[in-house]
């Protein structure tokens, strides 16, 4: 029996990336799962967030992000990075927090990112969606823990999903954003999932109002040049 038969685990942005592998990794730990948001091939949109009759855990997943600096982004692409990556999480957890309370307790993990612990240059939309996903997770974390509601976030560096395939077609850009990775490589999506389980999972039961960098070890370096590397010592 999986970590989490007889449960539900809700996921937005589930049709793809690191949504649909936490998906296949609920599913293949005996969730049931529900995807919510998000369009299915065709244009139709998948439902909308339900109330389960079982323990219910909710992974608030959806990002879209945009490339320009305060001064020549627009404001609807400001209002779209804000809606889509930091009220969504803000709506998610408003919603499923009645459904977690009345059956004494769950677990949220949202997606936050690297680029809401500091800076990226020109993605200033998306670098204060970020940030903000990540106090909004600290404070719905304090003010929900006495009802035994979890609520954590992951925060990824680059990962191979659909979203960034195009780096791949930028002459250097994949090789550089390898380069600053300590371990050389992209994350896998999978990687990113089985974090968002462990989260969800009781193996986290003392876990709330963390923010957990999922990078490769980009966040643990200072940003200095790698000299051993430069000077062919390593």
């Amino acid at each position: 029996m999986g970590r989490f038969e007889g449960r539900v685990a809700v996921i937005t942005g589930g049709a793809s990336g690191i949504g649909a592998a936490a998906a296949r990794r609920f599913h293949a730990e005996d969730a049931s799962v529900l995807l919510a948001g998000g369009r299915r091939p065709g244009g139709r949109r998948r439902p909308g967030l339900r109330r389960p009759r079982h323990p219910l855990q909710l992974f608030n997943n959806a990002g879209i992000g945009s490339f320009a600096n305060v001064v020549d982004l627009a404001v609807e692409d400001w209002c779209r990075v804000i809606d889509v990556d930091l009220s969504s999480v803000f709506y998610g957890c408003k919603a499923a927090i009645p459904a977690l309370r009345a059956r004494g307790g769950g677990a949220i993990i949202n997606t936050a990112s690297i680029s809401g612990l500091a800076g990226d240059f020109y993605f200033a939309a998306y670098n204060a969606a970020k940030a903000g996903v990540i106090n909004l997770t600290r404070s719905v974390a304090i003010d929900h823990a006495r009802e035994n509601i979890r609520v954590n976030a992951v925060c990824p560096g680059p990962v191979d999903t659909p979203i960034i395939a195009g780096i791949n077609d930028l002459q250097g850009v994949r090789e550089a954003w390898d380069a600053r990775a300590p371990m050389g490589r992209f994350a896998r999506p999978e990687e990113i999932a089985a974090v968002v389980a462990f989260l969800a999972s009781d193996d986290a039961s003392y876990m709330t109002g963390s923010i957990l960098a999922v990078d490769g070890g980009v966040t643990a370096h200072t940003g200095q040049p790698d000299l051993p590397r430069m000077l062919g010592l390593a």
